[in-house]
């Protein structure tokens, strides 16, 4: 039995889930790519990307619109490994 003096913990209220993802598209280093995964990857899987240009380096980046701030800090921290450029953020 847990002591009276404990708090129960707070109930957390939950953003409405997306309709959609939101997306980015950047433009890495062709041999980086790898390295960008394995950094996405340890980052919790913030996000997911496919390559769409191999020879130029440009991937769509899909993550959850409600978790942009965490992206954008993301590609920041990555700018210090690699050039990034965010080439498009298409609309809705």
């Amino acid at each position: 039995m847990a002591s009276p003096s404990r708090r129960r913990p707070r109930k957390r209220i939950l953003p409405p889930p997306p309709e959609r993802s939101a997306r980015i598209y950047v433009r890495i280093p062709p041999s980086k790519i790898g390295l960008f995964r394995f950094l996405l990857e340890a980052h919790d899987n913030l996000g997911i990307f496919t390559v769409v240009n191999k020879f130029d380096g440009v991937l769509l980046l899909r993550f959850s619109p409600h978790q942009r701030r965490e992206i954008d800090r993301f590609l920041k921290q990555v700018a210090s490994e690699m050039d990034v450029e965010k080439v498009m953020e298409p609309d809705g």
